[in-house]
């Protein structure tokens, strides 16, 4: 099945009328949070309503006119994106999402939004995409914010509520501005990318080069933690962390030491970002040679000198 990774686990599927009977074990799950946000139609409460939304939206995806992804994490799903309306013609769709209680807090709708979006823009030629919310809704106006997005402005009284009646805000990112989005992300990237590099340079001592771990200084912000995995977990500091390996590394005990990366992915939003990289290494130590890999998570923060490394926790293949 056609799937978007989003997270290690997390991933963004066509939610097509064929598992209405998920889609609705999964509104029973989210109907109390979601029920205050999105229209009364949308919260089926049996088996027919349930196809018969996901229905609609298959019927606007045939006609080119909206669609509805699902958000599955660790395989049940949890949420999703959807187009409301879609008109190629004026360049203009509506974005919306829904999301249950235990999904929050993962970045996920940023994330599924964001596909979506990228590709209303750069293979439709969308050039407006609106998201409208309840004003009272702050999840949904933050997404928007991260979004990169402008309130427009509000739609007084639009709706009638249970206690009063609902306004409505607009808020919208034009394609030239989601273009130049993407650039920001492309450099902030090759920024990242550069100081990975320079972490994974400071302990190579291969070929006779003399390594200075305390380097590790001005790739972290004050305060950078680094943490060993595994059964016996071993917590750092920077000095803690980099004293031992400068004498390891000069001492010729450890020689002909590198490391590097052979996968990673990196999620930038806004002015934090975090990376996963698998790695393999190798060296000689006391003579004797070895080599192997693992796995590093690192959290990075925009600071007024650039990025910085905020965390590095890591985990030998065993």
């Amino acid at each position: 099945m056609f799937a978007l990774s989003l997270t290690a686990r997390a991933e963004l599927r066509p939610l097509e009328p064929w598992l209405a009977e998920e889609f609705l074990d999964h509104l029973d799950r989210a109907r109390e949070n979601i029920s205050p946000w999105v229209s009364p139609t949308f919260v089926a409460t049996d088996l027919a309503e349930a196809r018969a939304v996901l229905r609609r939206y298959a019927d606007r995806r045939s006609q080119d006119a909206g669609g509805i992804w699902g958000i599955w994490l660790e395989g049940t799903l949890v949420g999703g994106v959807m187009f409301v309306s879609f008109d190629t013609a004026l360049g203009v769709c509506e974005a919306g999402c829904w999301l249950e209680p235990g999904a929050e807090g993962h970045g996920l709708i940023t994330r599924a939004i964001e596909r979506i979006v990228d590709w209303a823009v750069r293979e439709r030629g969308i050039q407006r995409v609106e998201w409208r919310t309840n004003a009272d809704n702050v999840r949904s106006i933050n997404v928007a914010k991260r979004l990169g997005m402008t309130r427009d402005g509000t739609l007084r009284q639009v709706y009638p509520g249970e206690s009063r009646r609902i306004d409505i805000e607009i808020w919208s990112v034009l394609a030239d501005e989601w273009r130049a989005r993407g650039a920001r992300s492309d450099a902030d990237k090759a920024e990242i990318d550069e100081l990975t590099a320079a972490f994974f340079r400071l302990f190579a001592n291969a070929g006779g080069a003399r390594p200075d771990v305390g380097v590790i200084r001005r790739l972290f912000v004050p305060g950078g933690i680094i943490v060993k995995g595994g059964p016996q977990q071993e917590v750092y500091d920077l000095d803690s962390f980099a004293e031992p390996r400068q004498k390891l590394l000069t001492s010729g005990e450890l020689t002909e030491f590198a490391e590097e990366e052979i996968w990673e992915r990196t999620e930038i939003f806004g002015d934090v970002a975090q990376r996963l990289c698998h790695y393999r290494k190798r060296g000689v130590h006391l003579g004797r040679p070895f080599a192997g890999a693992g796995t590093k998570s690192i959290h990075f923060l925009r600071t007024p000198e650039g990025w910085r490394m905020a965390a590095l926790s890591w985990d030998d293949d065993r």
